[in-house]
């Protein structure tokens, strides 16, 4: 059984292998999205494909829908030319259920997936006449959060934004010149309307892309690149909207022990790639079942009716409540609680870690404890709930094949949301008040113990990517257990907002965060000690 569309027409095979496949003509929608496209999405990971796509495929197969999605891809190019192409974009889910079960499907509801390249004039030319369509209603995002960030680590325009500031839409290198390039053809085919929606998940992520929009159209204005009247119709809602989201479904990568299931069906061709840009691709997901994505009600040219596949569409008010809910206190900050520190005692399975209690005590701490006496209940989760689920049933499933050391990727990137937001809650409460917590800071100080890259049996292991490595590493790369530790060289550190949220000396938590690193630092099994003494 091969995955492309000359393959999946040998439908029994496929269903008597268990499979779910497309219910509907995919030439003819096809054919419909070239003509009239609504949605084109940014990033052909794995969230995308579990997520967006096979909630597109379930409009489809009802027939409430007559258009399929647009991939593009803007970071790793290889991606698209080696796993999308290849496959006709078809790609198969396989649903991990906590009862054991395995659901399969493949989804077709991708029609055309495309580069973001504006080196490829073809296909940069493509996605600009895709942008200038009445029809589109919504350009949506998976880019990770750094995929916004125009800055590195001391401030600076990085190189590749600095130069599209100077030479202007035409061939932009960086992720969002290119974003901002295709906004503006838009605009120059008469300022149509468009949402553009961030579905990554880090806080207020529709402000994020709209600043990193802005600051390109505003840089393009100012050096003379673009028609004084870009800024305004950038800022003008009823004209290009940015609306929040809060997206929850855990994708992890793709699994060698799902791989083997899909080869025992007679399934071939599906071996993993890993690029030149390290990105490790398979034209199957394994992901949960359980997903939520909500989103503000924001679409100026209008949208087709996706709540009757499960999107929840509400007010930016109600989406700010849910997307801290889970973002700061009932999901995201366990997660990376449980990588750090599965990292450091050598789990290679977040299930595995659910088994371990210190560690299920530090997520009850970090979560119960510490993170629900601020969070504010949106109304339509309810947040204890939430992390009942988290706790009891999503992190400990076995048939999640899911890595601390994934989770680990750009954590640097992660803890002023996922902690500083906390931190900033208790001193609106009352100034001095986050000095109070515990659990918070411990985390800090497991994460830079992490960047010593030794285990906790001693043994030395490889970080997971992330930006900041080499701006942090080295404050604590000379640190050897067991030795002491003058902890004071940490200050440069402790008191970066930008990776805490929050200057750690200014809210009082920096002799806390300093005391357990030391502590974690005493000498081998010293992590595992701290866990139990917390």
């Amino acid at each position: 059984m091969e995955l492309n569309e000359k393959g999946i027409k040998d439908r029994q095979q496929w269903t008597a292998a268990g499979y779910r496949l497309p219910g509907f003509d995919r030439r003819a929608v096809r054919e419909a999205t070239r003509e009239r496209p609504f949605w084109i999405h940014f990033g052909a990971g794995n969230l995308f494909r579990a997520f967006q796509a096979n909630a597109v495929q379930k409009l489809l197969n009802q027939g409430r829908l007559d258009r399929g999605l647009i991939v593009a891809e803007g970071y790793d190019y290889e991606i698209i030319e080696k796993m999308n192409h290849p496959h006709d974009d078809l790609s198969i889910l396989v649903t991990l259920k906590s009862d054991g079960s395995v659901e399969k499907t493949v989804v077709g509801s991708v029609v055309e997936s495309l580069a973001l390249d504006a080196q490829n004039k073809k296909g940069f030319n493509r996605l600009k006449k895709i942008f200038c369509s009445d029809s589109l209603q919504m350009a949506s995002f998976t880019i990770t959060e750094k995929g916004y960030s125009l800055v590195n680590a001391k401030g600076e325009w990085l190189k590749d934004v600095k130069e599209d500031f100077q030479n202007g839409p035409d061939a932009p290198a960086s992720y969002i010149g290119k974003i901002t390039s295709l906004l503006y053809a838009r605009y120059k085919s008469g300022a149509k309307p468009v949402a553009m929606v961030s579905m990554d998940n880090c806080s207020h992520n529709g402000e994020r892309l709209s600043a990193a929009v802005l600051a390109f159209a505003k840089s393009w204005m100012k050096n003379k690149k673009a028609d004084i009247g870009f800024t305004g119709y950038v800022n003008c809602r009823e004209k290009v909207s940015f609306p929040w989201t809060m997206i929850d479904k855990i994708t992890p990568r793709p699994d060698a022990s799902i791989e083997e299931i899909l080869k025992k069906d007679g399934v071939c061709g599906i071996g993993p790639v890993v690029t030149s840009k390290n990105t490790y691709a398979a034209p199957f997901v394994n992901a949960e079942e359980c997903e939520y994505l909500v989103i503000e009600d924001a679409f100026p040219n209008g949208r087709e009716r996706l709540e009757e596949c499960g999107f929840l569409f509400a007010s930016a008010e109600t989406v700010d409540k849910v997307e801290k809910m889970k973002v700061c206190t009932c999901l995201n900050p366990l997660h990376t609680a449980l990588a750090v520190f599965g990292c450091l005692l050598g789990y290679t399975l977040i299930s595995e870690e659910m088994k371990d209690r210190d560690l299920i005590k530090l997520l009850e701490g970090i979560g119960y404890r510490e993170g629900l006496p601020v969070v504010v209940n949106p109304g339509i989760l309810d947040p204890r709930e939430f992390i009942d689920t988290v706790l009891k049933v999503r992190f400990p499933n076995p048939f999640m094949p899911d890595t601390p050391q994934r989770i680990a990727t750009d954590t640097s990137q992660k803890l002023a949301v996922r902690f500083g937001e906390t931190i900033r809650a208790y001193e609106k409460l009352e100034k001095g008040k986050a000095a109070e917590l515990t659990f918070l800071p411990f985390v800090f100080a497991g994460w830079l113990r992490y960047l010593m890259g030794v285990d906790d049996e001693g043994n030395p292991f490889e970080l997971s990517p992330d930006p900041m490595l080499d701006t942090v590493r080295p404050y604590v790369a000379d640190i050897r257990l067991g030795e002491a530790v003058d902890t004071k060289r940490l200050a440069p550190v402790l008191c970066d907002e930008k990776i805490f949220g929050v200057d750690l000396y200014e809210v009082g938590l920096e002799e806390k965060v300093r005391c357990y690193f030391a502590e974690m630092c005493a000498g081998t099994h010293a992590v595992r000690k701290a866990l139990q003494k917390l």
